[in-house]
């Protein structure tokens, strides 16, 4: 099947992958973009899982400073070496990334760095909760389970919906950014500054 040379160069501005990776992917797809960029999307991610053990020495901090100069966040973003350290789409992600800490306030990157006893205590909430509504001890389990996934998945950056495209989560975007750049990259740690607040 030949294809359009016009869908090639849309494809590659929507993912940045490679010329003959559109060509593949639109030719595995029918001609459909839509399913060529899932596709693509599907072995950006099978190459990013591939990258993971990648040590990411270099990397950058980027500040953001919200309009009002009343917030403001330091992200540290890792990856494989300075050269991709200096690109813009690695500084995007970087300023995506600060972006969303600033919007959405997380607690932790992920489900390691929560305090065991702020889990503690959200899930004795949960419970009490639970117990009040007057349900039958097996569904009492099932609902703060339920309720304490949802806390995980919105205190954690990596599982929140993106800000700018709430079809994607915050880890989708960095595994997509991997496939495009072609080095492993780790948020390594982040700091929001609300003027007036204690920090922890």
């Amino acid at each position: 099947m030949s294809v359009d040379a016009k869908l090639v160069k849309t494809l590659r501005e929507r993912t940045g992958a490679g010329m003959m990776d559109c060509k593949k992917a639109l030719v595995e797809a029918n001609g459909d973009l839509d399913s060529a960029l899932d596709h693509l999307r599907k072995a950006g991610i099978a190459k990013a899982a591939k990258k993971s053990s990648r040590v990411a020495n270099e990397g950058i901090i980027f500040s953001y400073i919200h309009p009002g100069s009343k917030l403001g966040v330091l992200v540290e973003l890792g990856c494989e070496t300075d050269f991709v350290a200096k690109t813009e789409g690695f500084n995007d992600l970087a300023a995506s990334l600060a972006m969303q800490v600033a919007a959405s306030n997380p607690l932790a990157i992920d489900k390691s760095g929560i305090p065991q006893d702020i889990l503690d205590k959200e899930k004795e909430i949960f419970i009490d909760q639970a117990k009040s509504s007057g349900k039958p001890e097996n569904v009492i389990e099932k609902i703060v389970e339920g309720k304490l996934n949802k806390f995980i998945e919105d205190s954690c950056l990596v599982h929140q919906s993106f800000v700018k495209n709430p079809d994607m989560t915050i880890s989708q975007l960095v595994q997509e950014a991997v496939a495009k750049l072609g080095e492993n990259i780790t948020i390594n740690r982040f700091v929001r500054f609300s003027l007036g607040e204690q920090s922890n």
